[in-house]
């Protein structure tokens, strides 16, 4: 039987899409050569960029975070060059397969999933390249597979103290409008993200914002590009799309701006780190009894948009996850190596304390009736924490 009453939605990606967005990407189609569209996508560009914390360049693409990723590796590389992937789960091994099909070198700075990268590896790594062969090291910021983040400052501060010349890329995919991200204050060449997660859109647009450096590496690449070519780019009115402009999603995004504008940027990345607590504490209390326990054992590097969950041995995680969609939640399952082990519980975009107190409790119930280990309560524990920190 179909479920009934408002889904949950907790997946880590896409997300929840608020109402007055949604009304808003029903507008009618509009010349996207037109004044009345370019005030629009005008101002969505500079609104876009003090998300971003920029005011350098920003190229923008039809397509998912994975187009944002092949753009910015073919405009800024070239045949036979090495980047250092920083290794993070199952997306920066996507990235890094990626650069190989295009005839990239990738180096991997290996890390345990669980733990997180060895940033002492990490200097010794750019030390030694003396030869300067690496062109690109390439961070993802926060990882959705994992619920694990870098700490994109200490990269570029042990770019600067090697001397090391190499870009700095980084993938925001899952951060950007929900961490603290900022662009021009970390030095970032260049940074991917979309429009499908913290800002609330439905998919269908990326981006990279780009420095002076990287837009110099750029004249320079030699890799093939034509849809996705920045200096093309840059010779038309809208400095982004070659062809159509995705009119609609611009309405989507000047409300979305509006909507993070209103809260605040500094209060949205706050409410993320309140409710994304409230989600560990659960967990944590789940933890006793053998139960689940919080993917990410490094407390510094936990994610505040996405917590991974790993279930007990001998349990798989998609039944799980199919118990609990039957309650109309829709939990996020877990990717590549991690299939069957952990499932993921988004929280990031149009979030708040209801949402995610019923995520948590439809999952206890389905801890319950699966048979899973677990100490129960931990729904109290989260109610606790959001009534002590409650603004």
């Amino acid at each position: 039987m179909k479920p009934r009453g408002r889904h949950f939605f907790a997946n880590p990606g896409p997300t929840n899409i608020p109402d007055s967005i949604q009304h808003a990407v029903t507008h009618h189609t509009v010349d996207f050569n037109g004044p009345d569209f370019l005030a629009v996508y005008d101002a969505c560009i500079d609104g876009l960029k003090r998300v971003l914390r920029t005011k350098q360049h920003l190229f923008m693409y039809t397509g998912s975070g994975h187009a944002a990723w092949e753009a910015t590796l073919t405009n800024l590389l070239s045949p036979g060059d090495r980047i250092l992937v920083i290794e993070t789960g199952h997306f920066s091994e996507s990235w890094g397969k990626m650069a190989a099909d295009l005839g990239i070198e990738v180096q991997t700075l290996a890390a345990d999933w669980r733990r997180g990268a060895d940033y002492g590896a990490l200097r010794a790594a750019l030390a030694d390249d003396a030869a300067h062969a690496v062109k690109a090291v390439c961070a993802v910021h926060n990882e959705t597979s994992t619920g694990m983040t870098l700490d994109l400052p200490r990269i570029r501060a042990l770019l600067d103290e090697t001397g090391h010349p190499a870009l700095f890329l980084v993938d925001t995919i899952s951060s950007l409008g929900s961490l603290d991200y900022r662009h021009d204050e970390w030095g970032v060449d260049a940074a991917v993200g979309g429009s499908q997660k913290g800002l609330m859109l439905p998919v269908g647009f990326s981006f990279t914002a780009v420095s002076e450096k990287g837009l110099a590496a750029h004249a320079k690449s030699r890799l093939p590009k034509h849809y996705f070519g920045w200096t093309t780019m840059l010779q038309r009115r809208h400095r982004s799309f070659i062809g159509t402009v995705p009119i609609a999603l611009f309405y989507g995004l000047q409300e979305a701006l509006r909507l993070i504008e209103e809260e605040g940027l500094d209060d949205v990345i706050a409410r993320h780190a309140r409710l994304a607590e409230a989600v560990r504490r659960c967990v944590r209390h789940w933890s006793g009894n053998n139960g689940p326990q919080l993917f990410c054992l490094s407390p510094e590097r936990v994610s505040d948009s996405v917590t991974s969950i790993l279930v007990p041995e001998g349990f798989d995680a998609e039944k799980l996850r199919r118990r609990v969609a039957t309650m109309n939640v829709a939990l996020g399952g877990g990717l590549g190596r991690l299939g069957g082990k952990v499932f993921r519980i988004g929280h990031l975009g149009d979030l708040n304390e209801p949402m995610i107190l019923g995520t948590l409790a439809a999952t206890e119930i389905g801890l319950r009736l699966e048979g899973v280990p677990h100490t129960p309560g931990g729904v109290d524990a989260a109610m606790a924490w959001l009534a002590e920190s409650a603004p």
